[in-house]
């Protein structure tokens, strides 16, 4: 059984989508991009996407934490 580090954490990312992350990334990076942005809004969207970033580096992290987890008990047995 895989114990949870963090449910608080674990709980944030209940119904959260990785793929649906991804897309909105690749979106802030086209209208930044494309220059249909004032500034201020250029520097939001990036701060946004950074935080998105991170977001999706953490749930791989988890992803990877298990998968590993789950190679070591195969290993055991």
């Amino acid at each position: 059984m895989v114990k949870r580090k963090n449910a608080a954490s674990s709980d944030a990312m209940e119904g959260w989508n990785y793929e649906a992350k991804v897309n909105e990334i690749e979106g802030i990076i086209t209208c930044i991009e494309a220059g249909e942005l004032e500034l201020e809004e250029v520097f939001d969207q990036f701060a946004k996407a950074v935080e998105s970033l991170r977001q999706c580096e953490s749930f791989l992290q988890q992803r990877q934490q298990q998968v590993d987890l789950l190679i070591e008990t195969l290993s055991d047995e």
